[in-house]
């Protein structure tokens, strides 16, 4: 039954030029289209997802032990959460924004003050260190690449480190000064109280994440100097935690958080940028919904075409049903083509996709080459590169659902012209 319908179906399908044959080609086209975007956006919304989150666990703990203020006794808390299953190190650190000088430019970064020796438990930023070392011995900093080529300081440069608590002690110094004009100016002995000295430190090591907004935004600094910077004593803003599995670190979170008090929390990496999470698994949904009605509309085509083949065969299939075809055989015909139109849209559109894939980031660079502009500024998306991963779970739903949506919409034409009256069909013959 099926050799008899698909011969048909195959002669049906045999290039002519005729209009049905124009058609059938643009519904190939269109489904070969629908799976080559829908490919190529669903891999590359996964691989922004996939790179995001390499990007921060390259360079975020897995688990931030703070609080609404800062964390007195920290060292007695770091204790306590190492003896916590799942826990593999613990770090203090202190982070904020600072003012930095150089040779008359002046730029507002993040600085991170860390234990040196407990962060790289925590993270190895020795393998992001693109130029130097990963010193913080004494007065000494490691900053992003790109704060560096803002700053325009290289490897042993000497750059100045300003608390913001500075700018707050020279307001109300400008402000007494202006309320009582008679009134002594104070002297640098008298506002060492007062105010925190800048930090001049020698720049040992340049890093390089990836992500645009570590390289042009952090100032790794040793942790003395930052609780000096900003006045903590030996307070710390916080505990980084590295646990066994960064993907069941809310495990190790909840039990955390039953055993911290006095308004001390725990937050995972997952937690702290949800947002940003968030944001690209909606638009990676969303454009799998929208890009899934090209093939659609590629369905619509082949409905189309099959429908004005009914009409135009309506003689022929009178015949064949005279001659004894059942409703199958005649069925299936139709059906034959819509699977035939949908085959080979999925093989085309595979094979276009998965090589689009491949030279995705070679055609970015044509193309910001022909039309002059950036195609994929990392000031935006944060990475150089466009990231992508094929997951053949996604490949399959695609081209299985393109399948089955053109399979469907060949049945309805082929399920009336099964039910075509022959005598009706001959009545004129």
């Amino acid at each position: 039954m099926r050799s008899f319908s698909l011969f048909l179906a195959l002669r049906y399908l045999q290039p002519k030029r005729t209009f049905i044959s124009i058609i059938t080609l643009i519904s190939v086209l269109g489904v070969t289209l629908g799976i080559t975007v829908l490919i190529l956006v669903i891999s590359v919304m996964t691989g922004f997802d996939r790179e995001l989150q390499n990007k921060v666990l390259g360079f975020e703990p897995h688990i931030v032990i703070a609080n609404d203020d800062l964390l007195q006794g920290w060292r007695e808390i770091s204790k306590q959460i190492e003896k916590e299953p799942g826990v593999v190190a613990v770090a203090p650190f202190v982070q904020g924004p600072v003012i930095v000088e150089m040779q008359g430019r002046v730029i507002t970064p993040v600085m991170r003050g860390i234990d040196p020796v407990a962060e790289l438990k925590i993270n190895d930023l020795k393998k992001l260190i693109k130029q130097g070392t990963f010193d913080l011995s004494g007065d000494t900093t490691v900053m992003g690449s790109l704060l560096a080529a803002q700053l325009g300081v290289n490897i042993g440069d000497k750059i100045t480190v300003y608390a913001p608590n500075n700018i707050r002690g020279i307001i109300e110094e400008l402000r007494r000064e202006e309320a009582d004009p008679k009134a002594k100016a104070k002297t640098l002995a008298d506002l060492k109280g007062d105010v925190v000295l800048p930090a001049e430190l020698t720049v040992t090591g340049i890093f390089e994440s990836g992500r645009y907004e570590y390289d042009s935004n952090i100032l790794l600094v040793p942790l003395y100097v930052g609780q000096e910077l900003y006045g903590l004593g030996d307070a710390v803003h916080g505990l980084s935690v590295r646990t066994t599995d960064p993907y069941l670190a809310v495990n190790v979170k909840n039990q955390l958080s039953a055993k911290l008090h006095d308004g001390v929390y725990a937050q995972t990496w997952i937690d702290r940028n949800s947002d940003r999470f968030d944001a690209v698994r909606l638009e990676r949904n969303m454009m799998f919904f929208i890009l899934f009605f090209i093939v659609i509309v590629a369905a619509f085509s082949i409905m189309n075409t099959l429908i004005t083949v009914t009409v135009q065969k309506r003689r022929e299939i009178g015949i064949l049903k005279a001659l004894g075809a059942n409703v199958w055989q005649i069925v299936w015909v139709f059906l034959a083509q819509g699977m035939i139109v949908g085959f080979f849209g999925n093989i085309i559109g595979l094979g276009l996709g998965m090589t689009l894939i491949r030279f995705r980031n070679e055609f970015k660079d044509w193309l910001a080459g022909v039309l002059h502009i950036e195609i994929f500024p990392a000031s935006i998306y944060e990475f150089s590169k466009i990231p992508a991963v094929v997951e053949p779970r996604d490949v399959a739903i695609i081209c299985i659902g393109a399948f089955v949506i053109c399979s469907f919409a060949a049945l309805i034409p082929a399920y009336f012209a099964a039910k075509l009256d022959p005598v009706k069909a001959l009545r004129y013959e």
